[in-house]
C-alpha cells in the first residue's frame, strides 16, 4: 500500500533522539531501549483520529489513504453505495439534501469530523450529497476495512458514534433553523459554524453560494453582509469573507449556533466506555 500514510505510523516509533543532544554537541544515544522511548503521537489534524489511542491509530493508519480535496469535488451522491469514509484534515465539506432539482445544506464538515459515516447504522447507501466547498485534504478508508476495525477496536466505533450524534443533531437543528429564524441570525450562525469547522477566520465563499444553501434571496444576503461589515464584524473581499469579530458575530447568530457548537464540544469531550469502567 504505497499510498498509505507512512508519516502516521512513523511518528508512532519516533523517539526524538536528536533532542538528547546537549548544548556542547554530544552525540545522541545510539542504543536506547525501546521500552524507554517516549510514545509520540502522530501529527493528525482530524479531531476523531487525534482522540484514538496510539494502538488504535496504528491499526487504522495501515488502511488510511491520503487524498487531496479539490473544490466542488463530489465525495458522495445520494442513493449511491458508500465506498469510503473520509476523515477530514483541512478544508470544508458541504452536506446537502438534493431533491427535485433543489438543494439545501444541512451541515458543514471540517477537521472535527468525517464524511460517510452512515454505514454505522447498517446502511449501504448515502442519504446526502457531500461536496467539497473549501479545498483541503483528508484521509480516506474503505468502508469494509473500517467495519472490520470497529469490530476489533470498539474505541474507534465509540468515537465515531459520538461524532455522528453531534452531526445528526446539526442536520435536524438546521432544518428547524430554516423555518424559525430570520436571515441575519441564519447568516451569522452559518459563518460562525463554518469558521469553527475550518478553524480559520477567512472563508472563501460567495454571496451566491450563501443564497443557494440557505434558501435566501441573493439581494437579501448582500444587504445583510453589508450590515455586518458596517458593524466591523466581517470584511468583504472578492470571493472571500473575513471574520473580524467572531464573538460579536455569535451574538447576532440564533440559538442554533450555541446548541450545535455544544453538541460537537460534548462529542469531543465524551469519555470512552472503557475509560469510564476502568
Amino acid at each position: 500500500m504505497t499510498d498509505r500514510v507512512p508519516a502516521l505510523l512513523e511518528a508512532l516509533d519516533s523517539s526524538g533522539d536528536a533532542a538528547l543532544k546537549g548544548a556542547c554537541g554530544e552525540q545522541p544515544m545510539l542504543h536506547r531501549p525501546d521500552s524507554l522511548r517516549p510514545k509520540k503521537r502522530p501529527l493528525v489534524k482530524n479531531a476523531i483520529l487525534a482522540r484514538i489511542s496510539l494502538e488504535g491509530l496504528a491499526a487504522i493508519g495501515e488502511c488510511l489513504e491520503p487524498i487531496v480535496l479539490k473544490e466542488r469535488m463530489v465525495l458522495q451522491e445520494p442513493k449511491r453505495n458508500v465506498e469510503h469514509v473520509y476523515f477530514i484534515e483541512s478544508g470544508l465539506v458541504s452536506l446537502r439534501v438534493v431533491a427535485a432539482g433543489s438543494m439545501l445544506e444541512t451541515a458543514v464538515i471540517g477537521y472535527r469530523g468525517v464524511v460517510g459515516a452512515s454505514f454505522l447504522w447498517g446502511g449501504h447507501f448515502s442519504t446526502y450529497q457531500s461536496v467539497v466547498l473549501f479545498p483541503g485534504s483528508a484521509h480516506r478508508i474503505r468502508v469494509e476495512e473500517l467495519r472490520r476495525l470497529i469490530k476489533e477496536r470498539p474505541e474507534i466505533r465509540e468515537h465515531l458514534f459520538d461524532y455522528v450524534q453531534a452531526l445528526t443533531f446539526q442536520c435536524v437543528q438546521t432544518g428547524l433553523c430554516g423555518v424559525r429564524h430570520d436571515r441575519e441570525q441564519r447568516l451569522a450562525s452559518w459563518l460562525c459554524l463554518a469558521s469553527d469547522a475550518v478553524d480559520a477566520g477567512v472563508l472563501p465563499v460567495t454571496h451566491d453560494y450563501l443564497s443557494s444553501v440557505l434558501g435566501l434571496r441573493r439581494a437579501g444576503v448582500t444587504q445583510t453582509l453589508s450590515r455586518f461589515e458596517e458593524r466591523g464584524l466581517i470584511r468583504k473581499m472578492r470571493g472571500v469573507l473575513q471574520i473580524n469579530g467572531h464573538k460579536c458575530l455569535e451574538q447576532r447568530a440564533c440559538c442554533c449556533y450555541k446548541l450545535i457548537s455544544g453538541a460537537y464540544a460534548s462529542s469531543q469531550s465524551a469519555i470512552p466506555a472503557k475509560e469510564r469502567l476502568g
